[in-house]
């Protein structure tokens, strides 16, 4: 299949200004900046999308993110109504030290438009109430949606970051599904139109909601431009016979139509069994570390990728007090030594390096807040 964008005006534009402060890039000589961030937005909002067997996995992701990160968090759950008192008793459970940097609400699975149980249906379980985010936050600026099955190897604060890295037309930012076309699934099966030559992979996906709610896009359905919800169930229709992986592949053709409103990051921050399983190709990982583990596939429940699966374990037996060096570190070298017959566990500095960094700004900042704490004048 074939798709042209001849003749289609571009739509990827905003009717209002971010609230979000962006620096943008080749700025052009007098266009405006972005206001400040008000102080009511300092919190780094984080949504999640959970649904069957997935209470574990959203919990051991969210204890990643708390943590590591610096600032403070807001976590939006989205989970089924038979979810929602395990995830709050478990969350209660945390220790105060850490329970202060967050908070959170919990949402019931909603679809705004179309059919609710179509929706919910679609790939797995609930995913694509990631499509509602824009609809259903309105009061939330920007934020980072991840999968339930990603872990995060250093701070939040640092992918947080990339949205003062967007232009004046971005409003979302992926990492590409696949580094090397010849063998990615999108540019050898796809029916539908993709992102670039490969695709894009949305497992960790920023979003400036702001933006995406005031943006009129471009499509396939009508000459001029659509809302981002009037847009959703007409392009489910369209494609719904041509797509595979649900909620991602529509997501894909959105921004094929609309490629000037994305901005790509590099892999380490999306980081799969892809990367290494048919030997590394994820420079960016090689030389920085993994910062976003994304265990698709399964990976942390079965014996396929035992690097992925040893990262998970450790992170969920970690106790939450305990020193990170000898509790989370030094556990997980150990569990490395035994993957060193695989594919992935022959690269075992690219999964322990940007994690050690993290540790150890994690250890000095606390040490600095100690001695803060004491110092007298």
């Amino acid at each position: 299949m074939r798709y042209s964008l001849a003749g289609m005006r571009s739509c990827c534009h905003t009717s209002g200004a971010s609230l979000l402060r962006i620096s943008h890039q080749g700025r052009k000589p007098g266009e405006q900046k972005h206001p400040k961030e008000p102080s009511s937005l300092q919190c780094m909002h984080l949504a999640v999308v959970a649904c069957g067997d997935r209470l574990e996995e959203t919990l051991i992701m969210l204890k990643s993110a708390v943590l590591f990160s610096n600032r403070r968090l807001c976590f939006h759950i989205f989970a089924e109504d038979s979810l929602k008192p395990e995830f709050e008793r478990k969350l209660k459970e945390w220790p105060s030290s850490y329970t202060k940097k967050f908070e959170s609400t919990i949402y019931p699975i909603t679809f705004s438009v179309g059919n609710a149980q179509e929706w919910k249906k679609l790939f797995k379980p609930c995913a694509a109430q990631r499509l509602f985010l824009p609809v259903i936050l309105k009061d939330v600026d920007s934020l980072l949606y991840v999968d339930t099955d990603v872990l995060f190897l250093r701070p939040i604060d640092d992918i947080w970051h990339v949205l003062k890295e967007f232009n004046s037309t971005q409003l979302a930012a992926m990492a590409p599904e696949h580094e090397i076309p010849k063998i990615g699934w999108y540019s050898r099966f796809a029916r539908h139109p993709y992102y670039g030559t490969t695709g894009v992979n949305s497992g960790v996906m920023l979003m400036n909601l702001t933006r995406i709610r005031s943006t009129q896009f471009k499509n396939s359905i009508i000459p001029g431009g659509l809302t981002w919800e009037e847009m959703l169930y007409p392009l489910y229709q369209k494609y719904k016979n041509y797509i595979t992986w649900g909620d991602q592949d529509l997501l894909n053709i959105i921004f094929y139509f609309n490629p000037e409103c994305l901005y790509v990051f590099p892999c380490q921050w999306n980081y799969r069994p892809d990367h290494c399983m048919y030997g590394s190709n994820c420079r960016g990982a090689e030389e920085e570390g993994v910062s976003i583990l994304h265990g698709n596939r399964g990976v942390y429940h079965d014996d396929k990728q035992p690097t992925f699966k040893a990262l998970y374990e450790v992170i969920r037996d970690f106790p939450f007090e305990d020193n990170l060096f000898q509790s989370l570190y030094y556990p997980l070298q150990s569990k490395f030594l035994d993957t060193v017959h695989t594919l992935c566990g022959r690269i075992p500095q690219v999964f322990l390096k940007q994690i050690e960094k993290t540790m150890k700004k994690v250890y000095e900042n606390r040490v600095i807040v100690y001695l803060g704490a004491n110092h007298r004048y």
